[in-house]
């Protein structure tokens, strides 16, 4: 059974006079899912982010955030979503338990339930040492961690967060990484993830949108993202033969699918717009020809995401 939608943009629109910074964005994230917004600056991101939390008017267009309107009622919002901002402050002269809490009685809840839910999510996020220690002390890593916890403390159904793994040394980021993958996993949280760090955003994310000046120009899993923006070469499969002649390689060339096919230095690569791993692999059994090694190269975020944009920018002669 599919989850339910929590977050939907219909044909969402945001101007500053003749400037359009997000342009007729339409977008569904369902319960549970962790979608990554990439984009460069001023791509429209932050824009988005602030029309669903109610704190920016769209121009047009409509918004639903767990099936309330930010705009009517950014208060009913806030109450069910947590926002995580890159660099996120604190009350340096309180500690960091001290923080939870004050963030915990902000939002209404009982002192006791409050130092419980505190307690708990500072062992989740493994800061119990330094609950006690002054805000001011924590290092960049301890203060995104206890932002995570901060915005986790009223238990929100979305939580937004911003460039949360910048600055952070790389055992942080696992951690940090860790953290959101079991919120989505086992407290059924959404997550809406913008950052530039694209391997951070690939290791997590169920689904990424690539937003540019101010519009969704594709959107989908890795494999989704490959076969929309490389077109007729989405998969690139190496086969390595013997004996790999020139008749083989003009039989694998024919399988329907397949674009091209180019000599390596132990084989072959086949670029095709569909997997035709199992027809190549029959082809060269059927062949009489030893077949000795037969992968599929999938595309990294990171190549999907330059190929895109110097095609891009071919494309616009820039």
């Amino acid at each position: 059974m599919e989850a339910p939608t929590v977050i939907e943009l219909n044909n969402l629109s945001k101007r500053y006079g003749d400037y359009r910074a997000v342009d007729r964005l339409s977008l569904s994230i369902r319960k549970g899912e962790i979608f990554g917004l990439l984009g460069p600056n001023g791509a429209g991101k932050t824009t988005t982010i602030l029309m669903m939390l109610g704190l920016t008017e769209p121009t047009s267009g409509s918004v639903s955030v767990c099936g309330i309107d930010p705009v009517r009622n950014p208060i009913d919002v806030k109450r069910k979503v947590g926002y995580l901002p890159d660099d996120v402050g604190f009350y340096h002269h309180m500690t960091g338990l001290e923080n939870l809490l004050y963030t915990a009685a902000l939002n209404g809840i009982p002192r006791t339930e409050a130092e419980k839910r505190a307690w708990e999510l500072l062992e989740k996020v493994n800061l119990t040492d330094a609950a006690h220690k002054k805000a001011g002390k924590y290092s960049r890593g301890m203060r995104q961690r206890l932002g995570l916890a901060d915005v986790l403390i009223k238990r929100p159904e979305v939580i937004i967060l911003d460039e949360p793994t910048l600055g952070i040394d790389p055992e942080g980021v696992r951690e940090l990484l860790r953290l959101i993958h079991d919120l989505s996993r086992h407290e059924g949280i959404t997550v809406l993830l913008s950052s530039h760090q694209l391997h951070h955003v690939q290791q997590i994310c169920d689904r990424v949108g690539l937003f540019v000046d101010g519009k969704l120009l594709a959107e989908g899993n890795m494999e989704c993202l490959a076969q929309q923006l490389f077109l007729q070469d989405a998969y690139v499969i190496h086969v390595a033969a013997s004996p790999l002649d020139a008749s083989l390689r003009a039989k694998i060339e024919a399988i329907p699918g397949v674009n091209k096919v180019e000599r390596t230095g132990n084989g072959v690569d086949v670029y095709c717009q569909t997997d035709v791993s199992a027809h190549i692999s029959r082809t060269i059994v059927e062949s009489n020809a030893s077949l000795f090694h037969l992968s599929r190269r999938d595309f990294g975020l990171d190549e999907i995401y330059h190929r895109y944009f110097e095609g891009r920018e071919a494309r616009e002669g820039k």
